[in-house]
């Protein structure tokens, strides 16, 4: 599903328009991004948790030469799966 199917089915569900529906979806993930920006975590509840995870600093190797390089360590965001998301989906 797209950010515009999602924008329809919010807006059939919820009574707004597609635009309408498009722009809260549009700001909710832009808190979401914010977020993980500063560091924090983002539970909702029974959905699932958005978090910031750490990558060490590690070896590499470039598979069209076969030479080891050097990965900087990163960030990257998580998501884990709450109880009621893994139960719509058995």
């Amino acid at each position: 599903m797209r950010k515009p199917e999602l924008a329809a089915a919010v807006a059939d569900q919820t009574g707004l328009t597609r635009d309408k529906a498009s722009e809260v979806i549009t700001a909710f993930t832009d808190q979401i991004s914010a977020a993980a920006a500063r560091g924090e975590d983002t539970t909702l509840i029974g959905f699932g948790t958005f978090n910031i995870r750490s990558r060490d600093a590690r070896d590499g190797r470039n598979p069209q030469t076969g030479e080891t390089i050097r990965i900087p360590a990163s960030k990257t965001v998580g998501f884990k799966a709450g109880k009621a998301l893994k139960d719509a989906i058995r």
